[in-house]
């Protein structure tokens, strides 16, 4: 299929921010684009020993070529129930699936990526959304959701801030971890965990519900994103058990640098909103190494229950034009302080939940600059950022964010080397793909690549789209500006 160079335009039009960005850059070339039709697009994952990428979603696993992106096997899950995740170590396969009765316990499978023949199932917790391996390979981290099916009903209809009971079977919210050598499984709860930090809820009709797993490089901890509970909780994988679970706070919109547009009016109009803040709510997370502290990148998608039942309109709080219609958290807003769900960015946390870096109304911004900022989500939570990926290139740490929420599918790149000081270098977008789901970068004979698995909104085509990554020698000076608009025209 026909190559094609993404970012050289665009970042010739974005000069001035580079120029204060990174003295080097990237150069995305788009190498084939593959369209699912017996799976949705959700979760890819690489495979180096047969050079192929996994993309898991709902019934299967497709099997593609890294060269040529065409389909080389298929693995129908749907006897089993529903997948939701894949990943893969040293030639060994892990789904997470789970239950056809999704609050019974689900299982992972293991796999031979070579015979593609199933080797192992074990049992887990409830709704298996996400694993990992362990850098070694030694284990297997499960993150089990447990959402209820039926959440806890509202006790004080038609007043405000709302209140809800506990559910009336709401499976526990825990982590899996799985020893890939002799397959037995230690679950790690979250009941009765030391609480730090602040606005966490915990007063949702649920419990704590893992949504995504990070582990950091010596294998020691893991860092686990409690979603719905603005938390994170802290996992030590030797003892099995969470240490603590960190309450992110909350985000300021009316300060500088935090504008949310709250209409959903076919306009794009930032403001700085007085009393209204956004609870962080991430959903991917990753980690990485600097100065010898470990750093987590998170992406801030927020999350109402699947009912919808914790989010109404800011007119219940007195809220007036052109606040009225953005949704807020009912059981944590009140009139002159709303909250929302979501910072509509991504944030650089330390090892102990505190920001060092948020990027802001960035991503927002820069959707609606480029085009693809989808107004009838202004309301709600924005671009939602959503997966997250890390990479080191050229001496330097670069995070990829997915915005599950534009008119074409888009993945951020930033320079995170010096977290305190991340800079934005550039927005992949590509045509005909929609709604990035997972994200992964990886590397294969030397040549890094950045796949994207693209869940798409219904009726739409279901894409996993591959690009390879080269270094760009050295953003150009001021000067050479003219130079290089000419050279694009010629």
């Amino acid at each position: 299929m026909k190559k094609s160079a993404v970012s050289l335009a665009f970042a010739i039009l974005m000069l001035p921010a580079l120029s204060n960005a990174a003295n080097s850059s990237i150069l995305f070339n788009k190498e084939w684009t593959f369209t699912h039709t017996a799976i949705t697009s959700e979760i890819s994952a690489f495979d180096a020993s047969t050079n192929s990428i996994w993309v898991a979603g709902v019934t299967g696993v497709d099997i593609l070529d890294l060269a040529t992106g065409t389909k080389t096997g298929f693995i129908d899950t749907s006897t089993f129930g529903s997948i939701n995740s894949v990943a893969i170590k040293n030639g060994v396969a892990a789904f997470a699936i789970e239950n056809a009765t999704r609050t019974n316990n689900g299982i992972v499978q293991f796999y031979n990526t070579s015979t593609k023949s199933l080797t192992n199932t074990v049992s887990v917790g409830a709704l298996p959304d996400m694993l990992t391996f362990t850098p070694d390979g030694s284990k297997v981290l499960v993150a089990n959701e447990g959402t209820p099916s039926t959440y806890g009903v509202r006790t004080n209809a038609g007043t405000f801030p709302a209140t809800f009971g506990t559910a009336a079977f709401d499976p526990t919210g825990s982590v899996s971890i799985i020893n890939t050598s002799t397959f037995a499984v230690t679950t790690a709860g979250l009941t009765g965990v030391t609480t730090t930090g602040s606005n966490i809820r915990t007063n949702t009709g649920m419990d704590y519900e893992p949504e995504y797993i990070t582990v950091n490089a010596a294998g020691t901890k893991a860092y686990v994103t409690l979603q719905e509970a603005n938390a994170m909780g802290v996992l030590d994988i030797a003892t099995g058990s969470f240490e603590k679970i960190v309450g992110l706070g909350a985000k300021d919109f009316s300060l500088s640098g935090n504008q949310i547009d709250p209409l959903n009016n076919n306009t794009t109009s930032f403001i700085s909103p007085t009393g209204v803040k956004g609870l962080y709510m991430p959903d991917g997370i990753a980690n990485y190494q600097s100065g010898g502290n470990t750093y987590l990148v998170m992406a801030n998608e927020g999350d109402f229950r699947e009912d919808d039942a914790d989010r109404s309109a800011a007119s219940n709080f007195g809220a007036a034009t052109p606040l009225n219609n953005l949704r807020v958290l009912n059981e944590i807003s009140s009139t002159g302080e709303l909250f929302t769900s979501g910072t509509r960015s991504f944030s650089i946390r330390d090892a102990d939940g505190n920001v060092v870096f948020d990027s802001g109304d960035q991503l927002d911004k820069m959707a609606a600059q480029l085009g693809i900022y989808d107004d009838a989500r202004s309301r709600d939570k924005g671009v939602e950022p959503e997966g997250v990926a890390l990479l080191d290139f050229q001496g330097k740490t670069y995070a990829f964010i997915g915005l599950e929420r534009t008119l074409k599918s888009a993945v951020a790149v930033y320079d995170i080397t010096d977290p305190a000081n991340a800079s934005f270098l550039d927005m992949i977008v590509t045509d005909g793909d929609r709604a990035p789901e997972g994200i992964q970068l990886f590397e294969s004979n030397g040549q890094f690549y950045l796949s994207i698995a693209n869940e798409a909104d219904t009726g739409l085509p279901k894409n996993t789209t591959l690009y390879s990554l080269n270094a760009i020698a050295a953003v150009p000076e001021p000067e050479t500006y003219a130079m290089l608009l000419a050279g694009l025209a010629m």
